[in-house]
């Protein structure tokens, strides 16, 4: 997936949301911004899960341990903004 000292929090969250998409063959949805991670991308729990070891890994930490669940893809790179 991503690696976190060429590429910004948000470059890997957007790099790891599209390869969990295309693996489950999705490939015609679009990651944007306002995309809702459940409705507009349609990430179940164990993509969700898989997000999150990714960004714990590459990043360093994760929201939803916190339990924070951002609802879209701006809100989680909100998340490592703040």
């Amino acid at each position: 997936m991503a690696n976190a000292e060429t590429k910004s929090p948000e470059d890997v969250i957007v790099a790891t949301i599209e390869e969990l998409i295309k693996r489950r063959g999705g490939d015609s949805i679009g990651v944007r911004a306002e995309s809702n991670l459940l409705a507009d991308l349609e990430m179940d729990s164990l993509e969700v899960a898989e997000l999150a070891t990714v960004l714990a890994d590459e990043v360093g930490r994760e929201p939803f341990s916190d339990g924070i669940f951002p609802e879209t893809v701006a809100e989680l790179v909100a998340f490592y903004n703040s």
